[in-house]
């Protein structure tokens, strides 16, 4: 009677041991598919993280962008200050290196010299603000609207093209007359231009009056001893 029980006793706690074994499995066998789980939900979870930094990486280009918009800027001041940061007074908008000079760019003056029984220098310097270049050798002169009072070019001098700027000049020579004769007309005033189109020359007073006969006029040149007109 007592193996019996102790039999029985014997195969409940088999079954209780087998029991537990199995939970023990099943249960153990749980945490793996959980953590398989987790794991497999972190990894979207870390391939979002990697979307993250692909759309960090995808701001790239908007910085690209930002740094093309600061070279267009930089592009857009360079062209704005016309090269040398000056810009025109007075001179219809005129500003920058390479443009040729009209008459209006420039201030003149009127000198009377002895040389060469006499004649006038008149210095041109470019306006404040104005950087211009003599592309013509040779300004249109003349006293009076007359053909007989227009200058003819003697050739002397002459450089091409000259730039004016800042405090740099430019010479011509005026004579008012080259003949011997008592001929001739009185005038107060010389009509100067840099081409013979330009549409607005510019009417100089002179510092005294001049007896005008077959006047002649030298080219441009930065050194005014080459400006003292003669007939060659």
């Amino acid at each position: 009677m007592m193996r019996s029980r102790l039999a029985a006793r014997s195969a409940r706690l088999v079954l209780a041991a087998a029991a537990v074994t199995a939970l023990a499995a099943t249960t153990t066998a749980c945490n793996n598919d959980d953590t398989a789980d987790a794991g497999s939900s972190a990894t979207p979870s870390a391939a979002a993280g990697s979307g993250g930094s692909d759309t960090s990486s995808s701001d790239s280009p908007s910085a690209g962008s930002s740094a093309g918009g600061s070279n267009s800027s930089g592009s857009t001041d360079k062209t704005g200050s016309g090269g040398d940061g000056k810009s025109g007074s007075g001179d219809g908008g005129k500003s920058g290196y390479g443009q040729s000079c009209g008459t209006n760019d420039l201030d003149f003056t009127v000198t009377s010299e002895s040389q060469a029984g006499g004649y006038y220098q008149v210095t041109a310097k470019a306006k404040a603000g104005i950087t211009c270049y003599l592309d013509v050798n040779t300004p249109s002169v003349s006293f009076g609207s007359g053909a007989d009072g227009v200058a003819s070019p003697v050739g002397q001098g002459g450089e091409d093209p000259i730039k004016l700027t800042g405090s740099a000049v430019a010479y011509t020579g005026i004579s008012p007359k080259t003949t011997k004769s008592d001929a001739g007309k009185e005038f107060e005033n010389v009509i100067i231009a840099l081409t013979d189109n330009d549409p607005n020359p510019a009417e100089l007073k002179l510092p005294d009056t001049a007896d005008v006969d077959k006047p002649i006029v030298t080219n441009w040149s930065t050194n005014r001893a080459e400006t003292v007109p003669v007939i060659v």
